[in-house]
């Protein structure tokens, strides 16, 4: 093959189950596919890259899991200008199919949504910005567009059913979301949600840099995942760079790691209380948040822990002292958690609001990869951070609490005893801090290579691809969990009253920051 560059999979202990690379006449790619499904694999992620020797050719590299075995299966598909939709079989393909034809113009052949997803239609037609040809630039938007390539939302027409359409601009301070209902009576019976209205050209903007200089863009995709997306970017850095960390500042950046899920997961169980009109119990847990984050500027210099984690490492250590009020600091927050939780959910206007409202069925976990609390309260037991252990989870293994109802009431208690799990973990791991360096240099120059990594953040399973070329940035891909996680929501307001929305949102509470990359 033109390109040697193999991706492999760093965030475990594991390997590449399978590497097939297929070319645009390979017959046996349907096949493989079909072997896939019927096997009961995931597909994780797919995107497409500009092969690097003969620039006419795209690759397109699709990434299974066998859940059962905790094995990665990688596929290449070769082609310059169009590929088989596999959304049939994996409905989550249609998303990374769309996103590839606005990206590269690669069209899908048996799709059975074709309409734009990260370009809107103001866009140019033939817009296609991940191309190597596209040069980052003022674009000349289409003032007027023709009415035939107008997004169309799905249209359920019947006697007596009605449109609510929410956003994109909301009342609050976060970024737009469109959300159409389609409704009868009170009961909702179909949802479509519409995003990208603030796509940013993350993967472009990172084309071209040293990985030193990428690093800024990781760690700024999402404000509440500034930790979770530096540490995986670095994952990969590290692996094509031959480097490990010291295990002092692995256990650092697993400090870190959890101090930021500590934060955004209060912050989650703060909303549903809001959302359901109990400010009493909100106002418990955003002033443990609002502790947690002034812990983080004492130890890290940062509230959000920005420009702490490095290639290689962290950027400064935490002395005796600051991991002794840490200890005592993760021991109080778990019992405030309790107390505050137990307060709420003793509060019977508060089990009416949650209980039995926005269910997630167990079903749906597979299908769209649904990973994180989301997944974990309707039944999943999966978490990277055991599945495949990097840095310090490698030493420690964390406690993975799990529910099974799937409903709000079960994300709101999945979320308060992930906090208490997370503040356990930080005391242990705190109380056996290994002494040494907390950071390893990195090459000045990078060879040629590519890797993903895969870690843990507080919503799920984030997914980096890197591939470094010359020393630069040739192709850097990122997938949060929001990305897979939203379909969910799509499912969870079935048959509920379009007022038990925001709270049924807001226990998913889904980045759109982490999604419109």
């Amino acid at each position: 093959m033109a390109d040697s560059c193999k991706p492999t999979m760093i965030a475990n202990n594991g390997v590449m189950e399978h590497e097939f690379h297929l070319a645009e006449i390979d017959t046996d790619f349907g096949e493989r596919i079909e072997y896939l499904k019927r096997s009961g694999y995931v597909l994780l992620c797919l995107f497409c890259r500009e092969d690097y020797a003969t620039r006419d050719l795209f690759r397109l590299t699709y990434i299974f899991e066998s859940q059962e075995n905790r094995r990665i299966y990688e596929m290449e598909y070769e082609t310059s200008s169009d590929a088989i939709s596999i959304a049939e079989k994996f409905p989550t393909a249609s998303l990374y199919e769309r996103e590839i034809t606005d990206g590269f113009g690669i069209l899908f052949r048996g799709s059975f949504d074709t309409r734009r997803l990260i370009l809107h239609v103001a866009y140019p037609k033939d817009f296609h910005p991940l191309k190597k040809s596209f040069c980052n630039g003022p674009i000349n938007v289409r003032e007027i567009v023709p009415e035939e390539e107008l997004y169309k939302f799905r249209r359920l027409d019947g006697k007596g059913v009605y449109e609510v359409a929410v956003g994109p601009v909301h009342a609050g301070i976060i970024e737009p979301g469109h959300f159409r209902f389609s409704v009868i009576g009170e009961a909702i019976f179909n949802l479509e949600t519409r995003l990208y209205y603030l796509h940013r050209g993350i993967e472009k903007l990172a084309e071209g840099k040293i990985p030193a200089e990428c690093l800024k863009i990781a760690e700024s995709i999402s404000g509440d995942e500034s930790v979770a997306n530096a540490v995986c970017f670095c994952l990969a850095a590290e692996k094509i760079a031959g480097i490990r960390p010291p295990l002092r500042a692995e256990t650092l950046r697993g400090i870190a790691l959890e101090m930021e899920r500590i934060c955004s997961l209060l912050s989650d169980c703060a909303g549903m209380l809001t959302d359901v009109a109990y400010p009493v119990g909100a106002s418990r847990f955003m002033a443990l948040k609002e502790e947690c984050m002034r812990m983080n500027r004492k130890l890290f210099g940062h509230r959000f822990i920005r420009d702490y984690i490095t290639i290689g490492g962290v950027s400064g250590d935490i002395g005796s002292t600051d991991l002794l009020l840490l200890e005592l600091f993760a021991d109080r927050i778990g019992e405030s958690v309790k107390e505050a939780y137990d307060s709420a959910i003793n509060s019977s206007s508060v089990i009416d609001r949650l209980a039995t409202t926005g269910i997630i069925r167990q079903s749906l976990i597979r299908p769209l990869n649904l990973t994180g609390p989301a997944a974990r309260s309707s039944g999943s037991r999966r978490d990277v951070r055991t599945d495949y252990p990097y840095g310090i989870y490698n030493h420690h293994t964390p406690v993975v609490p799990s529910h099974d109802a799937g409903d709000v009431l079960s994300r709101f208690m999945q979320k308060a005893e992930e906090i208490q799990a997370s503040a356990r973990f930080i005391k242990g791991i705190t109380g056996e801090m290994p002494a040494g360096e907390i950071k390893t240099s990195g090459p000045d120059i990078y060879d040629d290579g590519c890797a993903f990594a895969m870690v843990e953040g507080a919503r799920g399973q984030n997914l980096h691809y890197l591939e470094i070329r010359d020393g630069k940035i040739w192709r850097y891909k990122v997938r949060t969990a929001s990305f897979t996680n939203w379909l969910s929501i799509e499912h969870a307001v079935i048959g509920n009253i379009v007022p038990d929305f925001p709270v049924i949102n807001k226990s998913l509470n889904l980045s759109y920051a982490g999604n419109d990359l």
